[in-house]
Protein backbone atom coordinates (compact mmCIF):
# COMPACT_ATOMS: atom_id res chain seq x y z
CA UNK A 1 0.00 0.00 0.00
CA UNK A 2 1.33 3.56 -0.91
CA UNK A 3 -1.01 4.93 1.54
CA UNK A 4 -1.53 4.36 5.28
CA UNK A 5 -5.51 4.98 6.33
CA UNK A 6 -3.95 7.96 8.58
CA UNK A 7 -3.13 10.62 5.02
CA UNK A 8 -6.35 9.13 4.01
CA UNK A 9 -10.30 10.55 4.21
CA UNK A 10 -12.59 8.07 5.27
CA UNK A 11 -15.97 7.66 3.07
CA UNK A 12 -18.01 6.13 5.96
CA UNK A 13 -18.03 3.38 7.93
CA UNK A 14 -18.29 -0.81 7.23
CA UNK A 15 -20.06 -2.96 9.99
CA UNK A 16 -18.89 -6.80 9.28
CA UNK A 17 -21.24 -9.45 9.25
CA UNK A 18 -19.78 -13.10 9.24
CA UNK A 19 -16.67 -12.17 8.46
CA UNK A 20 -14.20 -9.42 9.64
CA UNK A 21 -11.93 -7.57 7.36
CA UNK A 22 -8.63 -9.20 6.56
CA UNK A 23 -5.14 -7.22 5.69
CA UNK A 24 -2.06 -8.59 3.87
CA UNK A 25 -1.25 -8.59 -0.13
CA UNK A 26 -3.25 -12.29 -0.27
CA UNK A 27 -6.22 -10.62 1.14
CA UNK A 28 -6.56 -7.66 -1.16
CA UNK A 29 -5.59 -10.10 -4.06
CA UNK A 30 -8.46 -12.53 -3.42
CA UNK A 31 -11.03 -9.65 -2.99
CA UNK A 32 -10.16 -8.15 -6.26
CA UNK A 33 -10.59 -11.12 -8.08
CA UNK A 34 -14.01 -12.19 -5.97
CA UNK A 35 -16.49 -9.73 -8.41
CA UNK A 36 -19.38 -10.65 -7.40
CA UNK A 37 -18.92 -8.80 -4.26
CA UNK A 38 -18.46 -5.12 -3.35
CA UNK A 39 -15.05 -4.74 -2.18
CA UNK A 40 -13.66 -1.96 0.92
CA UNK A 41 -11.32 -0.94 2.13
CA UNK A 42 -11.28 -0.26 5.89
CA UNK A 43 -8.79 1.02 8.88
CA UNK A 44 -8.01 -1.87 11.20
CA UNK A 45 -6.27 -0.54 13.76
CA UNK A 46 -3.85 1.62 11.58
CA UNK A 47 -3.67 -0.93 9.00
CA UNK A 48 -5.48 -1.30 5.43
CA UNK A 49 -7.75 -4.03 5.39
CA UNK A 50 -9.80 -5.45 3.09
CA UNK A 51 -13.47 -6.77 3.69
CA UNK A 52 -16.51 -8.06 1.57
CA UNK A 53 -20.25 -8.50 2.86
CA UNK A 54 -21.37 -6.80 5.72
CA UNK A 55 -23.14 -3.21 5.14
CA UNK A 56 -21.71 -0.21 4.39
CA UNK A 57 -22.87 3.35 5.26
CA UNK A 58 -21.45 5.95 2.96
CA UNK A 59 -21.43 9.74 3.88
CA UNK A 60 -18.67 11.82 5.65
CA UNK A 61 -21.77 12.05 8.40
CA UNK A 62 -22.33 8.95 8.87
CA UNK A 63 -22.68 7.96 12.24
CA UNK A 64 -20.02 5.13 13.22
CA UNK A 65 -22.17 1.94 14.56
CA UNK A 66 -20.42 -0.28 17.31
CA UNK A 67 -17.96 -3.03 15.94
CA UNK A 68 -17.57 -0.46 12.87
CA UNK A 69 -14.86 0.25 10.93
CA UNK A 70 -13.61 3.51 9.05
CA UNK A 71 -14.52 2.84 5.62
CA UNK A 72 -11.56 4.19 3.49
CA UNK A 73 -12.68 3.59 0.05
CA UNK A 74 -15.09 0.94 -1.91
CA UNK A 75 -15.62 -0.35 -5.63
CA UNK A 76 -18.86 -2.04 -6.03
CA UNK A 77 -19.09 -5.70 -7.80
CA UNK A 78 -18.46 -5.62 -11.53
CA UNK A 79 -20.22 -8.49 -13.90
CA UNK A 80 -18.27 -8.85 -16.94
CA UNK A 81 -21.74 -8.67 -18.70
CA UNK A 82 -21.55 -5.06 -17.89
CA UNK A 83 -18.65 -3.85 -19.41
CA UNK A 84 -19.65 -1.99 -22.87
CA UNK A 85 -22.82 -0.88 -24.07
CA UNK A 86 -25.52 -2.63 -22.99
CA UNK A 87 -27.57 -1.65 -25.77
CA UNK A 88 -25.13 -3.18 -27.71
CA UNK A 89 -25.35 -6.58 -26.14
CA UNK A 90 -28.85 -6.71 -25.68
CA UNK A 91 -29.80 -5.19 -29.54
CA UNK A 92 -27.18 -8.10 -30.69
CA UNK A 93 -28.45 -10.66 -28.18
CA UNK A 94 -25.28 -10.98 -26.57
CA UNK A 95 -23.65 -11.80 -22.92
CA UNK A 96 -20.71 -9.60 -23.38
CA UNK A 97 -19.71 -6.65 -25.28
CA UNK A 98 -16.95 -8.87 -27.35
CA UNK A 99 -16.93 -9.54 -31.24
CA UNK A 100 -14.22 -11.64 -33.01
CA UNK A 101 -12.94 -9.65 -35.39
CA UNK A 102 -13.86 -11.38 -39.42
CA UNK A 103 -10.20 -12.43 -40.82
CA UNK A 104 -9.84 -13.11 -44.54
CA UNK A 105 -9.38 -16.46 -45.99
CA UNK A 106 -11.97 -17.92 -43.31
CA UNK A 107 -9.13 -17.83 -40.89
CA UNK A 108 -11.72 -16.86 -38.54
CA UNK A 109 -14.18 -20.25 -39.14
CA UNK A 110 -16.96 -21.48 -38.62
CA UNK A 111 -15.44 -23.33 -35.15
CA UNK A 112 -14.09 -20.19 -34.39
CA UNK A 113 -17.49 -17.90 -34.74
CA UNK A 114 -19.46 -21.19 -33.05
CA UNK A 115 -17.75 -20.97 -30.07
CA UNK A 116 -17.61 -17.69 -29.86
CA UNK A 117 -21.70 -17.51 -30.23
CA UNK A 118 -22.11 -20.25 -27.75
CA UNK A 119 -20.08 -17.83 -25.22
CA UNK A 120 -22.24 -15.19 -25.39
CA UNK A 121 -20.09 -12.97 -27.78
CA UNK A 122 -20.25 -12.45 -31.67
CA UNK A 123 -17.91 -13.78 -34.23
CA UNK A 124 -18.24 -12.76 -37.96
CA UNK A 125 -17.14 -15.69 -40.30
CA UNK A 126 -13.70 -14.35 -43.17
CA UNK A 127 -15.87 -14.14 -45.76
CA UNK A 128 -12.91 -11.69 -47.74
CA UNK A 129 -11.03 -13.90 -50.17
CA UNK A 130 -13.19 -17.29 -50.28
CA UNK A 131 -14.90 -18.43 -53.60
CA UNK A 132 -18.77 -18.16 -53.38
CA UNK A 133 -19.39 -21.53 -53.13
CA UNK A 134 -16.99 -21.72 -49.94
CA UNK A 135 -18.86 -18.61 -48.53
CA UNK A 136 -22.35 -20.71 -48.98
CA UNK A 137 -21.15 -23.82 -47.22
CA UNK A 138 -20.11 -21.51 -44.25
CA UNK A 139 -23.73 -20.44 -43.85
CA UNK A 140 -25.22 -23.60 -44.19
CA UNK A 141 -22.86 -25.16 -41.35
CA UNK A 142 -23.36 -21.73 -38.83
CA UNK A 143 -27.40 -21.57 -39.71
CA UNK A 144 -27.57 -25.65 -38.96
CA UNK A 145 -25.13 -25.68 -35.96
CA UNK A 146 -26.11 -22.20 -34.34
CA UNK A 147 -29.64 -21.62 -34.94
CA UNK A 148 -30.76 -18.90 -33.58
CA UNK A 149 -27.45 -18.28 -31.49
CA UNK A 150 -26.11 -14.41 -32.97
CA UNK A 151 -23.37 -14.82 -35.95
CA UNK A 152 -22.41 -12.33 -38.68
CA UNK A 153 -20.44 -12.80 -42.04
CA UNK A 154 -17.68 -10.47 -43.44
CA UNK A 155 -18.46 -8.18 -46.79
CA UNK A 156 -14.89 -6.83 -47.59
CA UNK A 157 -14.45 -3.94 -50.15
CA UNK A 158 -13.47 -5.20 -53.71
CA UNK A 159 -12.79 -1.89 -55.82
CA UNK A 160 -10.92 -4.71 -58.10
CA UNK A 161 -13.95 -7.17 -57.92
CA UNK A 162 -17.49 -5.50 -57.66
CA UNK A 163 -18.67 -8.39 -59.25
CA UNK A 164 -18.05 -10.52 -56.45
CA UNK A 165 -18.77 -7.70 -54.05
CA UNK A 166 -22.23 -7.90 -55.64
CA UNK A 167 -22.49 -11.49 -55.62
CA UNK A 168 -21.54 -12.18 -51.77
CA UNK A 169 -24.71 -9.68 -51.41
CA UNK A 170 -26.91 -11.69 -53.31
CA UNK A 171 -26.03 -14.88 -51.44
CA UNK A 172 -26.25 -12.94 -48.03
CA UNK A 173 -29.45 -11.96 -48.83
CA UNK A 174 -30.62 -15.35 -50.70
CA UNK A 175 -29.69 -17.19 -47.38
CA UNK A 176 -31.13 -14.50 -44.56
CA UNK A 177 -27.79 -13.28 -43.74
CA UNK A 178 -28.81 -10.40 -40.85
CA UNK A 179 -25.61 -9.15 -40.00
CA UNK A 180 -22.26 -8.30 -41.55
CA UNK A 181 -19.04 -6.90 -40.88
CA UNK A 182 -18.24 -4.07 -43.91
CA UNK A 183 -14.55 -3.80 -44.11
CA UNK A 184 -11.69 -2.00 -45.88
CA UNK A 185 -14.36 0.39 -47.54
CA UNK A 186 -13.31 3.23 -49.38
CA UNK A 187 -16.51 4.65 -50.31
CA UNK A 188 -19.95 3.40 -50.11
CA UNK A 189 -20.74 0.73 -53.37
CA UNK A 190 -24.56 -0.03 -54.85
CA UNK A 191 -23.91 -3.86 -53.01
CA UNK A 192 -23.62 -2.92 -49.44
CA UNK A 193 -26.08 -0.07 -49.94
CA UNK A 194 -28.31 -2.33 -51.33
CA UNK A 195 -27.61 -5.38 -48.57
CA UNK A 196 -28.41 -2.96 -45.91
CA UNK A 197 -31.99 -1.30 -46.52
CA UNK A 198 -33.10 -4.62 -48.17
CA UNK A 199 -36.85 -5.48 -47.06
CA UNK A 200 -36.92 -2.02 -45.05
CA UNK A 201 -40.03 -1.22 -44.27
CA UNK A 202 -42.47 0.19 -40.92
CA UNK A 203 -44.08 -1.95 -38.50
CA UNK A 204 -47.54 -1.90 -37.28
CA UNK A 205 -46.40 0.82 -35.04
CA UNK A 206 -45.15 2.96 -38.07
CA UNK A 207 -41.71 2.39 -36.93
CA UNK A 208 -39.02 1.97 -39.88
CA UNK A 209 -37.35 -1.69 -39.39
CA UNK A 210 -34.29 -2.51 -41.38
CA UNK A 211 -33.97 -6.19 -41.01
CA UNK A 212 -30.42 -6.26 -42.20
CA UNK A 213 -27.61 -4.58 -39.66
CA UNK A 214 -24.33 -3.52 -40.77
CA UNK A 215 -21.21 -3.23 -37.79
CA UNK A 216 -18.36 -0.93 -39.99
CA UNK A 217 -14.89 -1.22 -39.65
CA UNK A 218 -13.17 1.76 -40.27
CA UNK A 219 -10.34 4.05 -39.66
CA UNK A 220 -10.62 7.23 -41.86
CA UNK A 221 -13.21 9.84 -40.00
CA UNK A 222 -14.34 10.34 -43.50
CA UNK A 223 -15.22 6.43 -44.48
CA UNK A 224 -17.26 6.71 -40.76
CA UNK A 225 -18.99 9.99 -41.81
CA UNK A 226 -20.66 7.79 -44.66
CA UNK A 227 -21.92 5.11 -42.57
CA UNK A 228 -22.95 7.26 -40.04
CA UNK A 229 -25.43 8.66 -42.68
CA UNK A 230 -28.02 7.47 -44.70
CA UNK A 231 -27.33 6.02 -47.83
CA UNK A 232 -26.10 8.55 -50.73
CA UNK A 233 -29.20 9.53 -52.56
CA UNK A 234 -27.13 8.61 -56.29
CA UNK A 235 -26.82 4.89 -55.31
CA UNK A 236 -30.96 5.25 -54.15
CA UNK A 237 -31.94 6.50 -57.39
CA UNK A 238 -29.82 3.74 -59.48
CA UNK A 239 -31.02 0.95 -57.09
CA UNK A 240 -34.71 2.24 -57.83
CA UNK A 241 -33.86 2.19 -62.13
CA UNK A 242 -33.08 -1.54 -61.16
CA UNK A 243 -36.13 -2.23 -59.47
CA UNK A 244 -34.42 -3.75 -56.13
CA UNK A 245 -35.75 -1.17 -54.11
CA UNK A 246 -39.21 0.81 -54.32
CA UNK A 247 -39.92 4.62 -54.30
CA UNK A 248 -41.09 4.18 -50.56
CA UNK A 249 -38.07 2.13 -49.73
CA UNK A 250 -35.77 4.64 -50.74
CA UNK A 251 -37.63 7.38 -48.50
CA UNK A 252 -37.81 5.31 -45.66
CA UNK A 253 -33.28 4.62 -46.46
CA UNK A 254 -32.98 8.39 -46.25
CA UNK A 255 -34.08 8.35 -42.62
CA UNK A 256 -31.94 5.63 -41.28
CA UNK A 257 -28.02 5.23 -40.94
CA UNK A 258 -26.16 3.27 -42.97
CA UNK A 259 -24.51 1.44 -39.91
CA UNK A 260 -25.67 1.76 -36.10
CA UNK A 261 -22.39 0.32 -34.74
CA UNK A 262 -19.29 1.33 -36.13
CA UNK A 263 -15.85 -0.32 -35.40
CA UNK A 264 -12.88 2.48 -34.83
CA UNK A 265 -10.26 0.50 -36.14
CA UNK A 266 -7.04 1.40 -34.62
CA UNK A 267 -2.90 -0.29 -35.97
CA UNK A 268 -4.26 -4.12 -36.68
CA UNK A 269 -3.57 -6.30 -38.51
CA UNK A 270 -4.50 -6.28 -42.24
CA UNK A 271 -5.49 -3.45 -43.92
CA UNK A 272 -4.78 -0.60 -41.54
CA UNK A 273 -3.95 3.13 -41.78
CA UNK A 274 -1.56 2.83 -38.06
CA UNK A 275 -3.89 5.02 -36.36
CA UNK A 276 -3.15 5.28 -32.69
CA UNK A 277 -6.29 4.19 -30.85
CA UNK A 278 -5.87 7.05 -28.40
CA UNK A 279 -6.35 9.63 -30.95
CA UNK A 280 -8.64 7.82 -33.15
CA UNK A 281 -11.73 6.94 -30.83
CA UNK A 282 -11.92 10.34 -29.47
CA UNK A 283 -12.11 11.12 -33.06
CA UNK A 284 -14.92 8.96 -34.05
CA UNK A 285 -17.15 9.54 -30.42
CA UNK A 286 -17.20 13.07 -31.58
CA UNK A 287 -18.70 12.13 -34.85
CA UNK A 288 -20.68 9.84 -33.60
CA UNK A 289 -22.40 13.05 -31.59
CA UNK A 290 -22.35 14.95 -34.45
CA UNK A 291 -24.29 13.40 -36.75
CA UNK A 292 -26.85 11.74 -34.53
CA UNK A 293 -27.55 15.27 -33.95
CA UNK A 294 -27.85 16.09 -37.09
CA UNK A 295 -29.41 13.42 -38.46
CA UNK A 296 -32.16 12.72 -34.91
CA UNK A 297 -32.55 8.93 -36.01
CA UNK A 298 -34.18 7.76 -33.19
CA UNK A 299 -31.99 5.19 -32.26
CA UNK A 300 -28.45 5.52 -30.51
CA UNK A 301 -25.04 4.99 -32.69
CA UNK A 302 -22.32 3.45 -31.12
CA UNK A 303 -18.86 2.48 -31.25
CA UNK A 304 -16.58 -0.06 -30.28
CA UNK A 305 -12.68 -0.27 -30.56
CA UNK A 306 -10.24 -2.85 -32.44
CA UNK A 307 -6.68 -2.94 -33.21
CA UNK A 308 -4.13 -3.32 -29.93
CA UNK A 309 -6.60 -5.00 -27.71
CA UNK A 310 -4.84 -7.92 -26.51
CA UNK A 311 -4.21 -7.70 -22.44
CA UNK A 312 -6.87 -6.75 -20.04
CA UNK A 313 -4.80 -3.21 -19.17
CA UNK A 314 -5.94 -2.88 -23.11
CA UNK A 315 -9.38 -4.13 -23.11
CA UNK A 316 -9.55 -1.46 -19.79
CA UNK A 317 -8.95 1.32 -21.28
CA UNK A 318 -11.39 0.81 -24.62
CA UNK A 319 -13.86 0.61 -21.83
CA UNK A 320 -12.53 3.10 -19.90
CA UNK A 321 -12.59 5.45 -23.28
CA UNK A 322 -16.46 4.53 -23.76
CA UNK A 323 -16.35 1.87 -25.94
CA UNK A 324 -19.58 0.23 -26.84
CA UNK A 325 -17.93 -2.77 -27.13
CA UNK A 326 -14.03 -4.93 -28.28
CA UNK A 327 -13.17 -6.17 -31.44
CA UNK A 328 -10.23 -8.62 -31.76
CA UNK A 329 -8.42 -10.01 -34.51
CA UNK A 330 -4.54 -10.33 -34.50
CA UNK A 331 -4.60 -12.64 -30.86
CA UNK A 332 -7.54 -15.02 -32.53
CA UNK A 333 -5.49 -16.04 -35.11
CA UNK A 334 -3.11 -17.76 -33.05
CA UNK A 335 -6.23 -19.65 -31.54
CA UNK A 336 -6.91 -23.10 -31.79
CA UNK A 337 -9.93 -22.73 -34.11
CA UNK A 338 -8.32 -20.30 -36.61
CA UNK A 339 -8.20 -22.44 -39.72
CA UNK A 340 -4.45 -21.41 -40.40
CA UNK A 341 -1.95 -23.95 -40.01
CA UNK A 342 0.65 -24.75 -36.94
CA UNK A 343 3.58 -23.59 -38.29
CA UNK A 344 1.93 -19.69 -38.78
CA UNK A 345 0.65 -20.41 -35.22
CA UNK A 346 3.86 -21.01 -34.09
CA UNK A 347 4.89 -18.11 -35.68
CA UNK A 348 2.43 -15.95 -34.37
CA UNK A 349 2.93 -17.04 -30.74
CA UNK A 350 6.59 -16.23 -30.88
CA UNK A 351 5.95 -12.92 -32.03
CA UNK A 352 7.06 -9.70 -30.27
CA UNK A 353 5.34 -6.11 -30.77
CA UNK A 354 8.10 -4.91 -33.18
CA UNK A 355 7.77 -7.67 -35.46
CA UNK A 356 5.39 -6.60 -38.11
CA UNK A 357 5.52 -4.28 -41.36
CA UNK A 358 3.21 -2.75 -44.23
CA UNK A 359 3.23 -4.78 -47.06
CA UNK A 360 1.35 -4.31 -50.47
CA UNK A 361 -2.29 -5.41 -50.03
CA UNK A 362 -3.18 -7.72 -53.02
CA UNK A 363 -6.45 -6.86 -53.50
CA UNK A 364 -5.53 -3.09 -53.62
CA UNK A 365 -1.94 -3.17 -55.63
CA UNK A 366 -2.30 -0.97 -58.00
CA UNK A 367 -3.48 1.46 -55.39
CA UNK A 368 -0.74 1.40 -53.47
CA UNK A 369 -3.09 0.14 -50.63
CA UNK A 370 -1.19 -2.02 -47.69
CA UNK A 371 -1.62 -4.62 -45.00
CA UNK A 372 0.38 -5.33 -42.10
CA UNK A 373 1.76 -8.40 -41.57
CA UNK A 374 4.43 -10.55 -39.80
CA UNK A 375 7.86 -9.62 -40.70
CA UNK A 376 9.61 -12.15 -37.96
CA UNK A 377 10.35 -15.59 -40.25
CA UNK A 378 9.16 -14.48 -43.52
CA UNK A 379 10.36 -12.53 -46.61
CA UNK A 380 7.05 -11.71 -48.09
CA UNK A 381 7.08 -8.00 -46.92
CA UNK A 382 10.37 -7.15 -48.60
CA UNK A 383 9.56 -8.84 -51.99
CA UNK A 384 5.94 -7.61 -52.17
CA UNK A 385 7.08 -4.65 -51.68
CA UNK A 386 9.90 -4.88 -54.58
CA UNK A 387 7.11 -6.32 -56.59
CA UNK A 388 5.05 -2.98 -56.27
CA UNK A 389 8.12 -1.07 -56.65
CA UNK A 390 9.02 -2.86 -60.35
CA UNK A 391 5.25 -2.33 -61.25
CA UNK A 392 5.14 1.46 -59.99
CA UNK A 393 8.25 2.18 -62.21
CA UNK A 394 7.84 0.05 -65.46
CA UNK A 395 5.02 -0.28 -67.82
CA UNK A 396 5.31 -4.16 -68.56
CA UNK A 397 7.66 -6.66 -67.26
CA UNK A 398 10.06 -6.83 -70.36
CA UNK A 399 11.18 -3.64 -69.30
CA UNK A 400 12.47 -4.48 -66.26
CA UNK A 401 15.86 -5.22 -66.01
CA UNK A 402 16.83 -8.62 -66.37
CA UNK A 403 18.77 -9.26 -63.26
CA UNK A 404 15.48 -7.79 -61.58
CA UNK A 405 13.51 -10.43 -64.05
CA UNK A 406 15.30 -12.92 -62.89
CA UNK A 407 15.12 -12.43 -59.21
CA UNK A 408 11.29 -12.31 -59.65
CA UNK A 409 11.27 -15.38 -61.80
CA UNK A 410 13.48 -17.63 -60.03
CA UNK A 411 12.90 -16.56 -56.03
CA UNK A 412 9.61 -14.79 -55.63
CA UNK A 413 7.41 -16.96 -58.98
CA UNK A 414 9.21 -19.72 -58.91
CA UNK A 415 8.51 -19.65 -62.57
CA UNK A 416 8.69 -17.95 -65.12
CA UNK A 417 6.86 -14.25 -65.58
CA UNK A 418 4.75 -16.13 -68.72
CA UNK A 419 4.18 -19.30 -67.20
CA UNK A 420 2.79 -17.11 -63.88
CA UNK A 421 0.56 -15.99 -66.41
CA UNK A 422 -0.90 -18.50 -67.76
CA UNK A 423 -1.97 -19.87 -64.22
CA UNK A 424 -3.06 -16.29 -63.63
CA UNK A 425 -5.11 -16.00 -66.53
CA UNK A 426 -6.37 -19.58 -66.02
CA UNK A 427 -7.96 -18.39 -62.63
CA UNK A 428 -9.12 -15.10 -63.44
CA UNK A 429 -10.94 -16.29 -66.51
CA UNK A 430 -13.21 -18.41 -64.09
CA UNK A 431 -13.16 -15.70 -61.37
CA UNK A 432 -13.50 -12.31 -63.48
CA UNK A 433 -13.15 -12.47 -67.08
CA UNK A 434 -12.85 -8.69 -67.95
CA UNK A 435 -9.55 -8.55 -66.05
CA UNK A 436 -8.30 -10.95 -68.40
CA UNK A 437 -9.42 -8.96 -71.86
CA UNK A 438 -7.87 -5.91 -70.19
CA UNK A 439 -4.58 -7.67 -69.52
CA UNK A 440 -4.25 -8.60 -72.91
CA UNK A 441 -4.42 -5.26 -74.27
CA UNK A 442 -2.05 -3.86 -71.14
CA UNK A 443 0.66 -5.33 -70.36
CA UNK A 444 1.53 -2.91 -67.42
CA UNK A 445 -1.98 -4.39 -66.03
CA UNK A 446 -0.71 -7.87 -66.90
CA UNK A 447 2.29 -7.36 -64.91
CA UNK A 448 0.05 -6.42 -62.18
CA UNK A 449 -2.34 -9.60 -62.38
CA UNK A 450 1.07 -11.51 -62.26
CA UNK A 451 2.05 -9.98 -58.88
CA UNK A 452 -1.12 -9.76 -57.44
CA UNK A 453 -1.36 -13.71 -57.76
CA UNK A 454 1.86 -14.30 -55.80
CA UNK A 455 0.77 -11.78 -53.00
CA UNK A 456 -2.99 -13.76 -52.92
CA UNK A 457 -0.97 -16.98 -53.13
CA UNK A 458 1.09 -15.83 -50.22
CA UNK A 459 -1.62 -16.10 -47.63
CA UNK A 460 -2.89 -19.11 -49.01
CA UNK A 461 0.58 -20.63 -48.63
CA UNK A 462 -0.06 -19.88 -44.82
CA UNK A 463 -3.04 -21.15 -44.10
CA UNK A 464 -2.10 -24.75 -45.84
CA UNK A 465 1.34 -24.25 -44.05
CA UNK A 466 2.84 -24.94 -47.86
CA UNK A 467 6.79 -26.35 -46.54
CA UNK A 468 8.61 -25.52 -49.59
CA UNK A 469 6.78 -21.72 -49.26
CA UNK A 470 7.34 -20.65 -45.47
CA UNK A 471 9.58 -17.84 -46.52
CA UNK A 472 6.79 -16.41 -48.79
CA UNK A 473 4.11 -16.48 -46.14
CA UNK A 474 1.73 -13.65 -45.81
CA UNK A 475 0.59 -13.32 -42.10
CA UNK A 476 -1.52 -10.41 -41.48
CA UNK A 477 -0.69 -9.39 -37.89
CA UNK A 478 -0.66 -6.42 -35.68
CA UNK A 479 1.46 -5.32 -32.69
CA UNK A 480 -1.33 -6.45 -30.57
CA UNK A 481 -0.16 -9.92 -31.10
CA UNK A 482 3.58 -9.22 -29.27
CA UNK A 483 1.79 -7.48 -26.63
CA UNK A 484 -0.78 -10.72 -26.29
CA UNK A 485 2.61 -13.13 -25.91
CA UNK A 486 4.00 -10.87 -23.50
CA UNK A 487 1.39 -10.88 -21.04
CA UNK A 488 0.70 -14.95 -21.43
CA UNK A 489 4.41 -15.52 -20.98
CA UNK A 490 4.70 -18.67 -18.51
CA UNK A 491 1.09 -18.86 -17.97
CA UNK A 492 -1.25 -21.58 -19.64
CA UNK A 493 -2.20 -19.33 -22.34
CA UNK A 494 1.18 -19.57 -23.86
CA UNK A 495 1.28 -22.23 -25.90
CA UNK A 496 -1.01 -21.78 -29.05
CA UNK A 497 -2.60 -25.46 -28.31
CA UNK A 498 -4.37 -23.68 -25.13
CA UNK A 499 -5.00 -20.64 -27.00
CA UNK A 500 -9.10 -21.31 -27.03
CA UNK A 501 -11.08 -18.49 -28.24
CA UNK A 502 -13.45 -18.06 -25.31
CA UNK A 503 -10.76 -18.62 -22.89
CA UNK A 504 -8.35 -15.95 -24.43
CA UNK A 505 -11.82 -13.70 -24.52
CA UNK A 506 -12.99 -14.06 -20.46
CA UNK A 507 -9.56 -13.63 -19.30
CA UNK A 508 -9.23 -10.14 -21.31
CA UNK A 509 -12.77 -9.58 -19.95
CA UNK A 510 -12.19 -10.42 -16.41
CA UNK A 511 -8.92 -8.88 -16.37
CA UNK A 512 -10.35 -5.75 -17.54
CA UNK A 513 -12.78 -5.99 -14.74
CA UNK A 514 -10.09 -5.97 -12.06
CA UNK A 515 -8.07 -3.27 -13.62
CA UNK A 516 -11.27 -1.54 -13.71
CA UNK A 517 -11.65 -1.77 -9.86
CA UNK A 518 -8.25 -1.06 -9.14
CA UNK A 519 -8.44 2.05 -10.83
CA UNK A 520 -11.86 3.03 -9.17
CA UNK A 521 -9.91 2.74 -5.77
CA UNK A 522 -6.99 4.79 -7.06
CA UNK A 523 -8.96 7.79 -8.22
CA UNK A 524 -10.32 7.09 -4.50
CA UNK A 525 -6.72 7.65 -2.84
CA UNK A 526 -5.91 3.74 -2.76
CA UNK A 527 -3.01 2.48 -4.54
CA UNK A 528 -2.66 -1.24 -4.24
CA UNK A 529 0.93 -2.84 -4.78
CA UNK A 530 -0.59 -5.66 -5.51
CA UNK A 531 1.43 -8.94 -6.46
CA UNK A 532 2.71 -8.40 -10.41
CA UNK A 533 0.42 -11.58 -11.62
CA UNK A 534 -2.81 -10.13 -10.63
CA UNK A 535 -4.19 -10.69 -14.22
CA UNK A 536 -1.89 -13.06 -15.49
CA UNK A 537 -4.24 -15.52 -17.36
CA UNK A 538 -6.27 -18.13 -15.80
CA UNK A 539 -7.24 -21.47 -17.11
CA UNK A 540 -10.62 -22.84 -17.90
CA UNK A 541 -11.85 -24.35 -14.49
CA UNK A 542 -10.27 -21.08 -12.77
CA UNK A 543 -12.51 -19.12 -14.64
CA UNK A 544 -15.43 -21.26 -13.93
CA UNK A 545 -14.58 -21.55 -10.70
CA UNK A 546 -14.57 -17.44 -10.50
CA UNK A 547 -17.18 -16.55 -12.81
CA UNK A 548 -19.62 -19.09 -12.43
CA UNK A 549 -18.81 -20.23 -16.06
CA UNK A 550 -19.99 -23.91 -17.61
CA UNK A 551 -17.62 -24.50 -20.64
CA UNK A 552 -20.08 -27.69 -21.53
CA UNK A 553 -23.23 -25.57 -21.56
CA UNK A 554 -24.08 -22.69 -23.76
CA UNK A 555 -25.47 -20.07 -20.85
CA UNK A 556 -23.48 -19.01 -18.20
CA UNK A 557 -23.59 -16.35 -15.42
CA UNK A 558 -20.67 -14.67 -15.42
CA UNK A 559 -19.88 -11.75 -13.17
Amino acid sequence: MTHTPKTLTPHGFWKPDHHLPRTGEKAFGEALRNLSQPFYVVDVNGQTGVAQGGMASLGTHAQPASNSYRLLGWSPSLALASLGDPGFTSDHGLNFAYVCGAMANGITSTAMVEAAGRAGMIGFFGAGGLPIQQIESAIDALQKNLANIPFGFNLIHSPNDMDLEQKTVDLYLAKGIRLVSASAYLDLTMPVVQYRIHGIHRNHQGKIVCPNRIIAKVSREEVARKFFSPPAEKILQRLKDQGKITNEQAEMARQVPMAQDLTAEADSGGHTDNRPALCLFPTMKALRDEMARQHDYGIPLRVGLAGGIATPESAAAAFAMGAAYILTGSVNQSCVEADTSPLVKQMLAEARQADVVMAPAADMFEMGVKVQVLKRGTMFSMRGSKLYDLYRTHDRFEDVPEGQRKLVEESFLKNTFEKEWENTRAYFSRRDPVQVARAQKDPKHKMALVFRSYLGQASLWAKSGTPDRAIDYQIWCGPAMGAFNEWVKGSVLEPPQNRKTVTVALNLLYGAAVITRLNGLKNQGIDLSVAPGMVSPITDSQIASVCQWDFNGVDGKVF
